[in-house]
Order: C-alpha cells, then sequence, then structure tokens
C-alpha cells in the first residue's frame, strides 16, 4: 500500500524539497509512498486569485478565507477520502510520537499548510480536520512543519529504514529520551568510549543504556520524566497505583 500525502498550500514548488533525497527520496521513487501538492490559490474565484482578507474586529496582517479553504478540504476528501486532514498550526495539539505511529500505519495524511495569520477559525467548526502543532515556536507558514510530519512518518513506512530496530531505540518511542551513542575512535582528545560499551556484555550494554536513557530524560526533559513515571506508575485497568507514606 502506498502512503499518500497531499498538501494544500500555497506554495506547492516547496515539496516534496528535501523528502526528495535520502532514504525518503529513494522510498518515493520506488513508489513506497507519494506526494501531491495541492496549490489553495487554484480555488480562488477571483481573477486575481484572493485566498486571504483582513482580520475581523481589525488587526495586523491577513487571515486565510474559509469558502476558499473548504472548497481546496472538499476538493481533497474527495480525491482520497481515506486520508484524515491535519492543519498545521501553532493553535493545535502538539505531535507526539505515538500520532506519528498511528498516520504512518494509515494510508497516508492531508495537510493543510497555513499562511498570513492562520486560518479563518470557521473551517475547523465546518470541516473534519485536526489541528496539530510542531513546537512551541512560530513559523512563516506550516510547509517546514509539514515535511518535519512527513519526514516523520516516511521514516517509519515498511523498508525505509534499514535495520527494523533503528525505529525503536529512538528518543520519544519509549516515552524517554535515546541512550547517547559513540563509535571509534576509541579515544578522541583525551575522551574514551565508555568501557562497559566496550565490553561486549550485552545484558550489561542493555542495563547501561536503560539508566542513561532514564537520567538524560530525568535531568534534560522533566516533562516527559513526569509523563513516563506517570505511565509507569498505571496499573493495566489505567489506575494509578497507590505510593505508600513512608515519613
Amino acid at each position: 500500500m502506498t502512503f499518500t500525502a497531499q498538501i494544500l498550500t500555497l506554495y506547492p514548488e516547496i515539496f516534496p524539497g528535501p523528502l526528495g533525497l535520502s532514504l525518503a527520496g529513494r522510498a518515493l521513487a520506488e513508489g513506497t509512498w507519494a506526494c501531491d501538492p495541492i496549490h489553495i490559490r487554484d480555488f480562488a474565484t477571483d481573477r486575481h486569485r484572493t485566498v486571504d482578507d483582513t482580520p475581523a474586529g481589525g488587526g495586523a496582517g491577513m487571515v486565510l478565507k474559509a469558502d476558499i479553504l473548504a472548497a481546496a478540504v472538499d476538493h481533497a476528501m474527495a480525491k482520497a477520502p481515506a486520508l484524515p486532514v491535519i492543519a498545521m498550526t501553532p493553535r493545535g495539539a502538539p505531535i507526539t510520537q505515538r500520532r506519528i505511529r498511528q498516520l504512518a500505519q494509515g494510508p497516508g495524511v492531508t495537510l493543510l499548510c497555513g499562511r498570513f495569520e492562520g486560518f479563518d477559525e470557521r473551517i475547523f467548526e465546518a470541516r473534519p480536520i485536526e489541528q496539530i502543532s510542531m513546537g512551541d515556536i512560530i513559523l512563516s507558514g506550516g510547509e517546514m512543519g509539514a515535511l518535519m510530519l512527513l519526514d516523520a512518518c516516511v521514516r517509519l513506512l515498511p523498508g525505509v529504514m534499514g535495520a527494523a530496530s533503528s525505529g525503536v531505540e529512538e528518543s520519544f518511542e519509549r516515552g524517554l529520551l535515546e541512550y547517547p551513542h559513540y563509535t571509534r575512535p576509541v579515544e578522541w582528545e583525551g575522551r574514551t568510549i565508555p568501557q562497559v560499551l566496550r565490553s561486549g556484555d550485552h545484558a550489561k550494554i542493555a542495563a547501561w543504556r536503560k539508566q542513561r536513557a532514564e537520567d538524560d530524560t530525568r535531568l534534560r526533559r522533566p516533562d516527559l520524566w513526569e509523563r513516563h513515571i506517570g505511565v509507569r506508575d498505571q496499573s493495566p485497568s489505567g489506575a494509578q497505583r497507590e505510593t505508600k507514606d513512608l515519613s
């Protein structure tokens, strides 16, 4: 099954961009996934191909018009009805690796890329569109976020990565940051590879990697660590275990 990416954008020439190179590019050439940019301006109805207007209530910038967006979304949904429609917006829910895996296991995705001040809010009331944010940053448009999301999905498609384990033992896959990596030379600028990684003892190596992943997550991303602890302390039913007061 080919993973299909429809991208609704004002700049279709951005795609596939970097996704036409390396592993994603090879997978694109082999037909593992398909890239279909759709120009939002093609759905404008006036001779100037207008897609935006001034904000209601005043303010700076321009807002993408609901009627034009709806026409573009309807076209994409009719073309590929099985694909979920996702809008790239800082007002959306933060993306997670879990959501990326869900998308990668499906038939593909339709991505709606914003520009200017964003979308007329009524488009989300009128159409089934999931809103996703790629982080607490502001970009010039949704295209860069769409490239990130697609890269994260494409690399998980069957056959794209060489080793099946490559997509599992990585940051966020198990709710933790990944353990640190080393390679030759053994010594560099007075710094050596940890002895345990040179021991050949796979059990000790696994234990070291687990401990480093936990330590680094606790120190660098306490937000992830708190979520990890919460999941770890849940029973199969989802209820958190009670902790005894030892004081």
